[in-house]
């Protein structure tokens, strides 16, 4: 049996921490970024203060759950993975991750959903995860298909990115602990 969980040789996650507000504001404020969420307009310190200091870090109790990225070598924060939309009764999970643009393309974001699905599925018995993605981000289908996750469906026109409507794909993993195929 694993004795720890949200740490490999490369990276671990963590809970948000005060100090994580500057990092938090560049990535919730760039504007590229925003077509992968829900949001559009930009966050001021005060509303990302008022989430950390709210934030039990109990995806039970807050119905999501924000980690930071973090790499072993010198404790820089990549970037965050999220599960969102967490519905009790059915056990499951929307994720979400956004690396900085600098540390993209090193295998960061592979080990760090690695680590999330290893904690959802054997420490917090979620049964399953799921995600939408772009159609045309060819990066991230890669990254949920190298982890597993499979692509069960298309939502046409999704989400509006520079005024052009995307279709998505949902991808979804579910835990093979719980679901006997």
């Amino acid at each position: 049996m694993q004795m720890s969980f949200l740490i490999n040789e490369r990276i671990y996650l963590r809970a948000v921490e005060p100090e994580d507000m500057d990092i938090m504001y560049e990535m919730e404020n760039d504007p590229s970024m925003w077509d992968i969420s829900n949001f559009t307009v930009p966050y001021s310190h005060y509303v990302l203060r008022q989430y950390i200091e709210g934030s039990q870090c109990d995806v039970f109790a807050d119905k999501q759950l924000r980690l930071m990225i973090v790499r072993r070598v010198d404790d820089q924060v990549l970037g965050t993975i999220d599960i969102t939309d967490f519905v009790p009764l059915h056990s499951r999970g929307e994720v979400g991750i956004a690396l900085r643009k600098s540390c993209r393309g090193c295998g960061y974001a592979t080990d760090a959903l690695t680590l999330l699905c290893e904690y959802a599925f054997n420490f917090l018995s979620f049964s399953q995860l799921y995600s939408h993605v772009a159609v045309d981000n060819e990066a991230c289908v890669r990254l949920f298909t190298s982890c597993g996750f499979v692509q069960c469906g298309v939502l046409r026109n999704w989400v509006l990115v520079e005024g052009v409507y995307k279709d998505v794909y949902v991808f979804q993993r579910l835990n093979s602990r719980k679901f006997v195929s």
